[in-house]
Parts: structure tokens; C-alpha cells; sequence
């Protein structure tokens, strides 16, 4: 009798842990690219070559980077007048003001710092949030 009641028991966990699963699948956010495809407005025409996808928001491009920000925090960020530059891993983010709001555009970071070097220079550190030289006296030289 026991052994039935645990079994029931583990069972029940068992349904619920898939639910849950099932829901974080479907409706979760697993990366900042996820975050903004699920937030703002796709906006095709404003794709760049094939490799920047476009989305647009109302909001101002410092209030946009706060709320990605806050969700995802990147491994380097730059702002200057032209934008705001958020660098992850493997994408990056960039919020440019538009007439109406932001353009924020989503690409890899493999297209996206050649396209960007000139603006974020060695802001954008490669790795981990790690500038590209890194380390104490003597190290990448």
C-alpha cells in the first residue's frame, strides 16, 4: 500500500515537471534573441543585407537597451550618440533611434563586429566579457 502511494505521488511530480517543461519550451526566453523576437515588431524592411534582422519598438533606444539589459546582461556594452551596442556571446544587439522610436537589430556577432568595428573599436572584447587582451603584465602580448 505504500508503494502505490509513492508511486501516485511520484507520478503526479513527474506530470507537473512536464507541464512546466513543456510551458518554459514554448513560451520561455533562452537567449537575447528569443527576448526580442517575443517583444517588439518585426520589421522586415529594415533588415540589413540578410544577416541583421530588424525589429522596432516606440520606446527610445536607452529605455529598449534596459529592458533587454535587464532580461540579458551582455558581455560588453558601448553607447555613444549613434546608439547603444550590446555584445553576447554568440549575437549582438543594436538599438539605433529611428523618427518614431528604436531600430533594434539582432545579428552575429561574426557579420555584426566587422559591420560595427568602426563605432565600438575595442569596446567589444571577444570571449566572456573579457576585453581581447585580458589578463595581468605580460599576458597577450
Amino acid at each position: 500500500m505504500t508503494y502505490r502511494r509513492w508511486f501516485v505521488v511520484g507520478a503526479a511530480f513527474a506530470v507537473i515537471g512536464a507541464l512546466v517543461a513543456a510551458f518554459a519550451i514554448f513560451y520561455g526566453n533562452f537567449s537575447p534573441r528569443g527576448y526580442v523576437e517575443d517583444r517588439y515588431a518585426r520589421a522586415a524592411s529594415r533588415d540589413i543585407a540578410g544577416n541583421a534582422v530588424a525589429y522596432t519598438s516606440t520606446r527610445s533606444p536607452s529605455q529598449v537597451a534596459k529592458e533587454v539589459t535587464d532580461a540579458w546582461q551582455p558581455a560588453d556594452q558601448y553607447v555613444d550618440g549613434s546608439g547603444v551596442y550590446l555584445r553576447y556571446d554568440d549575437d549582438s544587439v543594436v538599438i539605433l533611434p529611428i523618427a518614431a522610436g528604436s531600430v533594434i537589430l539582432l545579428e552575429r556577432m561574426s557579420s555584426a563586429y566587422p559591420r560595427y568595428h568602426s563605432t565600438v573599436g575595442s569596446h567589444w572584447g571577444w570571449g566572456r566579457g573579457s576585453t581581447v587582451r585580458g589578463g595581468g603584465p605580460g599576458s597577450g602580448k
